[in-house]
């Protein structure tokens, strides 16, 4: 598959040969089909994007407590990053970051604001559940939520134990909910 071969050797690093033997296809028909590399990396990030996003919402919108949402949207992270099935990491936060492309990078802020929002409508829920306090700072924390998330996928992608990841996956969503600073501006 064209999107293993990005993930393991970057865009920069994989070859058209290097896509051509991962993908089964000839050179021709690579051409054809996606046109350029960078045609094919976007394919590859859209596809990387639905089919991970999904398994993503499932993990935060799963749970009907916010709490066990949030844990539950870390441990994801973690356990799709270091995945047995796959290179270590996540392909939009490890490999996609470093291409130099317009297309995407308006890609990865779009996706970015796209999730961004989910995670907050995710805890406005709690707050409406009164699972949260009326006051909590949904917006920032889906921001911080994320940061952690990245945090912990980086982390996968240097080769941190999956064990080790889960368990600071578990305490930083006990981070998110619990260390409510009063009467401060939360960053």
């Amino acid at each position: 598959m064209a999107t293993k071969v990005f993930w393991a050797k970057g865009f920069d690093g994989a070859t058209i040969d290097d896509l051509v033997e991962g993908m089964g296809v000839g050179r021709p028909s690579l051409y054809a089909i996606f046109g350029d590399k960078s045609t094919l990396f976007m394919r590859c990030l859209e596809a990387y994007r639905d089919n991970l996003g999904k398994q993503a919402v499932q993990a935060l919108f799963g749970p009907t407590d916010v709490r066990e949402a949030i844990r539950s949207l870390l441990r994801f992270s973690v356990e799709s990053a270091t995945d047995h099935s796959s290179p270590l990491g996540c392909l939009m936060v490890c490999v996609a970051p470093l291409v130099e492309d317009e297309n995407v990078r308006r890609f990865l802020a779009t996706t970015n604001e796209e999730t961004t929002a989910a995670v907050a409508m995710r805890l406005k829920q709690g707050v409406e559940a009164k699972e949260l306090p009326t006051d909590f700072p949904c917006e920032e924390r889906s921001r911080m939520l994320l940061d952690m998330s990245r945090g912990l996928v980086v982390r996968a992608r240097i080769g941190v134990p999956r064990q080790n990841l889960l368990e600071d996956a578990d305490r930083a969503a006990e981070l998110l909910v619990e260390m409510i600073p009063r009467g401060l501006a939360v960053l």
